[in-house]
C-alpha cells in the first residue's frame, strides 16, 4: 500500500494487522481520486472510518489543505499514527466512534471519505451519511467504499448519487451535497 501521487508519491504505508480494517486496492483508489482531480486542491477532508489513513494522505499529497481522520480502532489508529508521521504531511486524528464523532459539532469539509468495515450494515452507512451531510459544504463530494453487491447507500435528503462505479470486490459511490 502507498501514496499514489502528489508531493508524497510512492511513500509506503503501513497497514493495521488482523482483518477489521481492508484498505482500496491502488487500483480503485487510483481512479477515485483521477475522477476527483482538482476537487482534491485547497480541499478539508474528513475521512471516516481513516484505518491506514490511505484515503485522507493521498487527499493530502495531492493539494488538500487540511485532514481529519476519525478511527475508533486502536490498533488502526496506532499505524495511522505511524503513517501520518513518515509522510510528514499533517492532519488530525481524532480517536472516536463514527457516529459519535458526526454529533459533535465540528467545522465544514468539502471532500469526504466514507470506508467502512465490510461488515457494516447498509442502514448504519446511510445513517452516518444523514449524521454528514451536516458537516459538508454546498457542493461538497463525498466518497463510499463499500463490498460488491453490499447494497447501493441511498443518500439523505441533500446529497444526491452522482455515479456508482465498481473495481473488483469494491464498490465506489460518488455522492455530492446539493449547492443551497
Amino acid at each position: 500500500m502507498r501514496i499514489i501521487a502528489g508531493s508524497a508519491r510512492g511513500r509506503r504505508l503501513k497497514a493495521p494487522p488482523g482483518l477489521d480494517t481492508r484498505p482500496m486496492m491502488d487500483r480503485a483508489k487510483e481512479a477515485v481520486f483521477s475522477a476527483l482531480g482538482e476537487t482534491v486542491r485547497g480541499a478539508v477532508v474528513l475521512d471516516l472510518y481513516a484505518g491506514s489513513g490511505a484515503l485522507g494522505l493521498e487527499a493530502l499529497s495531492r493539494g488538500a489543505v487540511a485532514a481529519t481522520f476519525v478511527e475508533w480502532g486502536r490498533e488502526a489508529r496506532a499505524a495511522l499514527a505511524d503513517n501520518l508521521k513518515n509522510v510528514g504531511l499533517g492532519g488530525e486524528v481524532v480517536a472516536a466512534k463514527v457516529e459519535e464523532y458526526l454529533e459533535r459539532p465540528g467545522p465544514l469539509v468539502n471532500l469526504a471519505f466514507v470506508d467502512p468495515p465490510y461488515a457494516l450494515p447498509l442502514p448504519s452507512v446511510e445513517q452516518v451519511l444523514g449524521m454528514l451531510r451536516h458537516r459538508l459544504g454546498a457542493g461538497a463530494v463525498v466518497v463510499v467504499h463499500r463490498r460488491a453487491g453490499s447494497g447501493v447507500p441511498q443518500p439523505p435528503e441533500g446529497l444526491v448519487m452522482e455515479w456508482q462505479r465498481r473495481y473488483g470486490d469494491a464498490e465506489i459511490t460518488r455522492l455530492v451535497k446539493e449547492e443551497r
